[in-house]
């Protein structure tokens, strides 16, 4: 009974990955839409703190921008010692033209330093149609324009963007290679598959663009000062006021230097408790989705029996495929070049963190340790 009860996970979690796969194919990923009639002004708010060998290729991306309108790029830093100052006013000093200027916001509003950052920047900011951006997003040069067509051609009231990962500099670790291959190979198709079910009543805060009138009948950036996942609740804040959320068909990359397994253990156990609170039943069922883990427990409880060994090496035949396109796809410019291979590792690593999310709810964000509440929202420990 064990090893039919496995075999059907693991046909059921094989199903599952082809899902995501053909939800990939049939999303337009990379398709350009062309300008909008009437391109709105923008106010870019960029949230730094700390850099690394991929900062300054980032943020000149956003200032080398073709857009029909007017742009402003504001970059905000919680302390004029942070080593990013040097980068930005390096970056400043060669564009004396570039529409862009750097503001220290000392204020510490809450416990999420980089909303705080986002407040103080709104605030500043000379138009009414914001994108707020993470520090390590490099963003093609036709990407305000597709974000702008985007909006209006679906009349969405938010509009963000699928993002792949991308690492600079010499080799990489386990750790920045599981990192690529969670999310080239499977989030953002795992995204596409859940917009599948539903319509989205979440955001991705690689990139977010709204109207300031939305954005402030959501509550604001300070609706968001003590949360966690500010970009999930920012987008279920949209949605709740009968706003419609849409994904832009141009991906952005997250670019950054590598990083140690630790750190990307951190990461991931990190966003995987942020996720448990946020969608307690989704998250729990999220692990039938494991290819891996049932092939291998079916393998484990049936031995050398044939049939299980048949669809032990079926299912993870289907994975690495599935992983390979899915990867492809995202990173056309590289097909192939990717970790897609190490997917059952990423697999048995991901029932770790998904185990351990509820373990505790303590996480490591920043150097800081914190706790997350059942509502999403943080406290110290």
């Amino acid at each position: 009974m064990l090893a039919t009860f496995l075999t059907i996970l693991a046909a059921v979690s094989c199903g599952l990955a082809v899902w995501q796969c053909l939800a990939g194919r049939r999303f337009p990923l990379h398709q350009r839409k062309g300008p909008a009639v009437r391109p709105p002004a923008i106010s870019v708010l960029k949230p730094l703190s700390g850099c690394d060998a991929a900062t300054q290729q980032c943020l000149r991306s956003w200032l080398e921008q073709n857009y029909p309108a007017e742009v402003e790029v504001l970059f905000g830093v919680a302390s004029s010692d942070d080593p990013v100052c040097a980068v930005v006013h390096r970056l400043l000093a060669q564009r004396p033209a570039a529409p862009a200027r750097l503001i220290v916001c000392e204020a510490v509003l809450g416990l999420n330093a980089k909303v705080s950052t986002l407040v103080q920047l709104e605030r500043a900011a000379r138009f009414e149609f914001v994108v707020a951006s993470d520090a390590d997003v490099f963003a093609p040069p036709d990407l305000l324009t597709e974000l702008a067509a985007c909006r209006e051609r679906s009349g969405a009231s938010l509009v963000h963007c699928l993002y792949g990962l991308r690492f600079v500099g010499d080799g990489m670790s386990l750790g920045a290679r599981w990192e690529a291959v969670a999310i080239n190979a499977d989030f953002w198709t795992q995204v596409l598959q859940a917009r599948t079910l539903a319509p989205m009543d979440f955001a991705l805060g690689a990139v977010m663009a709204l109207p300031r009138p939305v954005l402030r009948a959501a509550g604001g950036f300070e609706a968001l000062l003590n949360v966690l996942a500010d970009d999930y609740w920012l987008g279920r804040r949209v949605a709740g006021q009968g706003g419609r959320i849409e994904l832009c068909s141009v991906p952005v990359e997250c670019r950054g230097g590598s990083m140690s397994f630790r750190e990307a253990w951190e990461r991931q156990l990190r966003w995987a408790r942020t996720i448990r609170v946020s969608k307690p039943v989704p998250y729990a069922l999220s692990i039938v989705n494991n290819v891996t883990l049932w092939a291998g427990l079916l393998v484990s409880a049936a031995g050398a029996n044939t049939w299980a060994v048949a669809v032990a090496t079926a299912s993870l035949g289907t994975r690495w495929w599935t992983a390979w396109w899915n990867e492809c796809r995202m990173r056309r410019d590289a097909p192939g070049a990717g970790a897609w291979w190490l997917a059952p590792v990423k697999d048995i690593l991901q029932a770790a963190t998904w185990a351990g999310a509820f373990v505790a709810r303590t996480v490591v964000w920043q150097g800081r340790r914190l706790r997350v509440r059942s509502d999403g929202s943080l406290e110290t420990r």
